[in-house]
């Protein structure tokens, strides 16, 4: 269990790092004499090369000891955000976050699997759990404990916590994990042949959307508030979206074990997220008003991908690990995208406080698709490929 516990709390930085600046994305911009839209592409650059960064180097890196590539992937991570709490410019920030983004993307599906092949099989869903809650904990939790801190001591004090956790990490993942060997990654003519299936390709690109919609939002949040409703610290906003997605991740699991209409919770959670954000430009002035809305929003935003991830295992049973894998990339590359578009309305003159219309506008977009080409998909017979089986912990392992 410690080795485990060792794995969540690289997982916990990693979930942190991932959102954190989108809190301190005011303070960011103003410290290094930047537009907001331009500093919210740190955003950008660190989603965008972990969802690139877990195929490309699953691959080259596959034959090692896990323990060797957790500890490079920790240590890529831990020295590109002390660069990146050293940076003096925005072109070295993003340099750096995109490096980070690089250590993360490598680390996160292979310390899932570690800790799957670490615990008891009888155990081996609760240590996949403490793994993956390290991560979701340090986004919703984290990151406005990191934005407190930054308001007392700067936004690079945060940073600077963030690299000693990896740091700490590091050294216990160098020293305690056992040279398991790693999983050989997925043939490409696998993965293109999942991309492929006609069920599949429509789920993950309303899961691309999800992602703009809900964790593209989130990058500008702080610029929101501060547009919108004149708040300089968004800290208890950002505790209400994150106890809503606290809320959402817990409670969506069972509710789909136990009602088996994962199509149904998903159409639901999309309208929730569409709604969520459409009254919030309406409702902010009166603060008070936020909380709902944004405990909504991050509630449905959080939960959406767990019933998305039984359709996905639903359409390709004998890939399933593969078909999560490409649910992860389109989620964060949706993430990703939401950044980099946000940043150009931003420049092209949109104000903050008219982003919530856009995104939900993406999240209709995302509704329609799932309520048509899902729908149809869905009544599609499943394909028949002769591969191996794939376990449920695989497939837990690589979601």
């Amino acid at each position: 269990m410690r080795r485990i516990l060792l794995l969540a709390l690289g997982s916990f930085a990693l979930g942190l790092d991932a959102y954190v600046m989108a809190g301190l994305l005011p303070v960011v911009a103003g410290d290094l004499q930047v537009s907001a839209s331009a500093a919210g592409q740190m955003v950008t650059v660190f989603t965008l090369c972990y969802a690139l960064a877990a195929p490309v180097f699953a691959t080259v890196l596959a034959g090692r000891p896990a323990r060797v590539i957790l500890s490079l992937a920790l240590a890529v991570f831990t020295l590109a955000n002390a660069l990146s709490a050293l940076s003096t410019s925005l072109t070295m920030l993003l340099i750096a976050r995109a490096i980070a983004g690089i250590g993360a993307g490598i680390y996160s599906p292979l310390a899932a699997a570690t800790a799957a092949a670490l615990a008891p099989a009888e155990r081996r869903g609760r240590g996949l759990a403490i793994v993956m809650g390290g991560m979701s904990i340090g986004t919703v939790v984290g990151v406005p404990v990191g934005v407190l801190l930054a308001h007392h001591i700067s936004w690079r004090g945060t940073l600077w916590l963030v690299t000693a956790l990896g740091l700490i990490a590091l050294l216990g993942a160098a020293t305690s994990l056992p040279g398991l060997a790693a999983s050989p990654p997925p043939a490409l003519k696998e993965r293109i042949g999942v991309l492929a299936n006609r069920r599949v390709a429509p789920i993950a690109l309303v899961s691309f959307l999800g992602g703009i919609a809900s964790l593209g939002l989130y990058t500008y949040l702080a610029s929101f508030l501060s547009d919108s409703a004149g708040l300089s610290d968004p800290t208890g906003y950002l505790w209400a979206w994150g106890i809503g997605g606290v809320v959402g991740s817990l409670c969506v699991g069972p509710l789909v074990d136990r009602t088996k209409k994962a199509y149904g919770i998903a159409t639901v959670l999309f309208a929730l997220l569409v709604v969520s954000e459409a009254v919030l430009p309406g409702v902010a002035t009166t603060h008070w008003g936020l909380i709902l809305p944004l405990v909504v929003w991050g509630a449905s935003g959080w939960a959406l991908q767990v019933p998305q991830q039984h359709e996905l295992i639903a359409a390709e049973p004998e890939h399933s690990s593969v078909a999560i894998s490409l649910n992860s990339s389109a989620v964060y590359l949706g993430s990703a995208t939401g950044s980099a578009l946000g940043g150009l309305a931003l420049a092209s003159g949109v104000a903050p406080s008219g982003l919530p219309y856009c995104t939900a506008l993406i999240a209709v977009v995302g509704l329609v698709l799932h309520v048509t080409l899902v729908r149809w998909g869905r009544k599609r017979p499943v394909p028949v490929r002769q591969a191996a089986p794939v376990t449920d912990v695989e497939a837990k392992a690589c979601a």
